[in-house]
């Protein structure tokens, strides 16, 4: 039976998008919340951002404006996180 397993990206933002990526090979259920700041730019964190839409991970942050990413209200990660079997915090 899969976990559903949620990873929290705030300040290692890299390893926590490569962690999600590489995660998905377990057939998980894998979501990423993005909290509190925009995800720094460059190529492995965009090419890993990129996988995580095209592998249609659920993708959300609490950031109002963050073009291309669902908004979820910090309130809202909250009462979804006591639904998950494991988070991972980064």
């Amino acid at each position: 039976m899969p976990k559903k397993i949620a990873v929290l990206v705030r300040d290692r933002q890299g390893e926590a998008l490569r962690m999600s990526v590489g995660i998905t090979v377990m057939d998980d259920i894998i979501d990423v919340f993005i909290l509190d700041r925009k995800i720094e730019p460059g190529e492995e964190n965009d090419m890993n951002l990129d996988m995580i839409k095209e592998m249609e991970l659920a993708l959300c942050t609490n950031i109002n404006d963050y073009e291309g990413i669902g908004y979820c209200s910090t309130e809202d990660i909250a009462k979804k996180l006591l639904d998950y079997d494991n988070i991972l915090a980064y």
